[in-house]
């Protein structure tokens, strides 16, 4: 792998949590959002050699990943649950100026969800990943609606406090 090759994959890998973070605001089907930012990491590995280092990275392949979800919802036209451009757009300008703890959140998250076990992994999984409403899981997991919503109610505020744990925790060791 050439010199340039590994500045793009290092410049990747800072600016893939906010790129997801984008893509996931405006593709809502977990497929398509992975599919998407996958072209998205292509497209920046083949333009790399057109980017201006001069410029903030985060920037500029938000704009790529602005083409990409443009050709995506070009396609899915007929689809009346998209996004117009505009409003793409307006997103994008947001998760530029997202801030680095901000970003740091989402890092936590995943390791706060890693912890999850049991009961609260298994609800997790099927109202976020299978994108299941509660009266879905109620039927799947045996309770009732209102306790799914509760329980679900429970498991983010448990990963609220481990996320601003964690940030405290990275924030005292700065």
């Amino acid at each position: 792998m050439d010199q340039n090759s590994q500045q793009a994959i290092r410049y990747w890998t800072l600016a893939q949590p906010v790129v997801s973070a984008y893509v996931t605001s405006v593709i809502r089907d977990f497929r398509d959002r992975d599919d998407v930012l996958q072209s998205i990491a292509v497209a920046i590995l083949e333009s790399f050699p057109s980017y201006d280092v001069s410029r903030p990275f985060v920037g500029w392949a938000l704009g790529i990943a602005r083409n990409q979800i443009g050709s995506y919802l070009r396609e899915r036209r007929r689809n009346r649950l998209v996004f117009d451009g505009e409003t793409v757009d307006l997103l994008a300008t947001a998760f530029e100026e997202i801030e680095t703890d901000e970003l740091r959140s989402l890092d936590h998250l995943q390791e706060c969800l890693d912890k999850l076990e049991g009961r609260a992994r298994q609800l997790c999984e099927l109202r976020y990943q299978n994108d299941l409403k509660p009266a879905a899981i109620a039927g799947l997991m045996s309770m009732t609606p209102n306790t799914v919503a509760k329980s679900l109610q429970r498991i983010r505020e448990q990963l609220r406090q481990c996320i601003e744990r964690r940030l405290s925790i990275k924030g005292v060791r700065s």
